[in-house]
């Protein structure tokens, strides 16, 4: 063990196969362990963050990690802290009021279980289906509107059905309309099977490979990235430095790509930044759809769930990999190659004035640093992309991209504004998908304040006689009740984010201010199931005072949850954060209005947010780039 230890050089470094296989041996061989424990997840414990603000190379550390799972307890499960370093372990069970994250045997348990169910049988086989090879069940998580055969405090999932005729087939393509089958995992029973009625299953199989497709259009020109003097960033274990950038990554199972202790020019910015939950609400009358609100990153795993990516399709350029390791149901050692990319990419003009009268005619190119990963959850798939700017902009961006939910068509049941055409057989509900990201400041070290900005018109008078006349307005938010907030574009609102200890040239205090991007957030009634469930997506800004243990915007365990933990929970006490050490959270995202061109896969949306230095430093950052631009270009 001590050999193991003494290999890392960091506190922070992601959880190695053989840290991964000593803490299954330790619990294996615990009072804790029984023959029906199956394990959800493991993710390191992370040091405090007094401990890793005054860790320097060479000190001593330990490894802890968190292994999550459940048994033969009927309760929501089990959270085991092993301290690697001594192999103790200290087990907490989750009340019944949640369940730990779902496991891959859970999946498979309620597929297995509804194909043997004679009520599924007959209901497939009123729709003219009797080889269960054919079909595809897909579980969805049940809380949230749960049925009333499943007991309080059991674990469950809902399944929903679609028609393969080969296995090559998007099966999305037929869905088989009006079976939703309800099990009961903690009893491991079918408790029921509802048939809203018989639709017609959709002829056309709308596949997407390329072996599928009429005709195939030219293929476009190679766009070849080089770069012939090697990369401009270096990586020392999971330590990235780039342009004066220095950041730590890590891949959770819950949240995906975690960015810690991010500095720029050695002066730190974010803590630690993350996606801490999210949701995907949906807003049609379809009982097929109508119930659904899940916790994609949360319920089933985020990270857990990361592509193996692929050079030239999923990343272009000079890559740089990192891999990730975790657990399988079983206690075994997963290992997710290439589940981190990272590289360079041009971004046009950085900044340029072309002077007509004597002055310099002067341009910079931008380039940037990506950190990125790719989730498959279900039929979406989810690009969390970072990006670094030379300026000192960060920006984070989700990619959406996937099979959108859908329904056979059946015109007495759907309503054209809740569910849209998408095919001649086919509609897809109106939906959305809402992101909470966790915002850990250390703007410049110290304590951090918050404030709102946005714009003002300046009354008609004397001095504004034409009406032409605003100003910026800011107004320090000093309670965590106060910074409940939402974006208004109409009034270019942004929100700030000081350092009043840390003084830039002009003797202001220095600043980043989150700028948003076009975002909703929920729609559905603040007392309805989902609001309660994943309170974060009641407004785009929430901040709190820095407290460990607060990381899940939703609740630590959100599977059969009401909301214990989340968002709302959090700022009930309305503490003061006027000068602290400040978190916020921003929830962002998209409602999507499904359309033709979304079908069969949807082409990639995007949605996300800016953090942009202001006051930071004390003119243009990117001045002193030299001015050299490319000449190798054809004309």
């Amino acid at each position: 063990i001590h050999h193991m230890i003494s290999k890392l050089e960091h506190p922070l470094e992601m959880l190695s196969t053989e840290e991964i296989s000593l803490a299954y041996e330790i619990y294996k061989t615990s009072e804790d362990y029984d023959e029906a424990t199956h394990f959800s997840q493991i993710s390191l414990v992370e040091p405090t963050k007094e401990f890793l603000k005054d860790f320097k190379p060479g000190d001593p550390f330990e490894r802890e990690v968190k292994l999550i799972g459940r048994d033969s307890v009927l309760d929501g499960g089990f959270v085991a802290t092993i301290n690697l370093s001594n192999k103790t372990l200290n087990v907490e069970r989750v009340s019944n009021s949640a369940q730990v994250q779902y496991t891959v045997q859970d999946i498979f348990t309620a597929m297995t279980l509804l194909k043997e169910h004679p009520d599924y049988q007959a209901a497939m086989k009123k729709r003219g289906i009797t080889d269960m090879e054919k079909v595809q069940i897909d579980p969805w998580p049940a809380g949230g509107i749960v049925h009333e055969n499943i007991k309080q405090g059991h674990r469950a999932l809902k399944g929903i059905s679609f028609f393969k005729e080969d296995a090559g087939d998007n099966p999305y393509a037929k869905p088989i309309n009006g079976v939703i089958g309800h099990v009961d995992l903690t009893l491991g029973e079918v408790v029921c099977v509802e048939d809203h009625g018989v639709d017609p299953i959709p002829e056309a199989k709308s596949n997407y490979d390329a072996a599928s497709q009429t005709i195939l259009r030219d293929e476009p020109k190679e766009i070849k990235i080089t770069q012939p003097d090697g990369v401009g960033f270096s990586v020392d274990r999971n330590k990235i430095s780039w342009e004066g950038w220095d950041v730590r990554v890590s891949l959770t199972p819950d949240e995906g790509v975690v960015l810690h202790e991010l500095s720029l020019n050695d002066r730190p910015i974010l803590f630690r930044a993350a996606m801490s939950d999210m949701v995907v609400p949906y807003g049609s009358a379809d009982p097929m759809h109508s119930w659904k609100a899940v916790h994609d990153g949360t319920e089933y795993g985020f990270g857990r769930l990361s592509n193996s990516l692929t050079l030239g399709c999923d990343c272009l350029g000079e890559i740089h990999y990192f891999n990730s390791s975790g657990i399988s149901f079983d206690g075994s050692v997963e290992v997710i190659e290439n589940a981190i990319c990272l590289h360079e990419e041009d971004y046009g003009i950085q900044w340029k004035h072309n002077d007509g009268m004597g002055a310099p005619n002067e341009v910079r190119r931008s380039r940037r640093l990506v950190i990125s990963s790719i989730s498959t959850i279900g039929n979406y798939d989810y690009g969390l992309f970072w990006y670094l700017y030379l300026d000192g902009t960060i920006e984070a961006e989700v990619k959406l991209t996937g099979i959108v939910g859908i329904s056979a068509y059946n015109e007495d049941k759907h309503n054209p504004n809740q569910d849209l055409r998408i095919s001649k057989e086919l509609v897809s509900p109106v939906h959305q998908h809402l992101f909470c990201m966790r915002l850990d400041w250390n703007l410049d070290g110290g304590n951090n304040q918050l404030f709102e900005s946005e714009i003002e018109l300046m009354p008609e008078d004397e001095n504004n006689l034409n009406g032409m006349q605003f100003q910026s307005v800011s107004t320090h938010l000093k309670t965590e009740h106060e910074a409940k907030r939402d974006i208004s574009p109409a009034t270019s609102r942004v929100w700030k984010v000081v350092n009043p200890q840390k003084k830039n040239g002009m003797g202001l205090p220095v600043a980043y201010k989150l700028l948003p991007g076009n975002t909703p957030k929920m729609l559905a009634r603040d007392d309805s199931p989902p609001a309660k469930r994943a309170s974060f997506g009641k407004h785009n800004l929430w901040g709190t005072p820095f407290n460990d243990g607060e990381y899940a915007a939703g609740g630590a365990n959100s599977v059969m949850h009401s909301g214990e933990g989340g968002l709302d929970d959090i700022t009930s006490g309305d503490r003061d954060i006027s000068n602290c050490d400040l978190v916020t959270w921003y929830t962002f995202g998209v409602t999507h209005v499904p359309r033709p061109e979304d079908w069969p896969v949807m082409p990639v949306e995007y949605c996300g947010f800016h953090l942009i230095p202001v006051g930071f430093f004390d003119e243009n950052p990117t001045i002193n780039l030299p001015p050299k631009c490319s000449d190798k270009s054809d004309n």
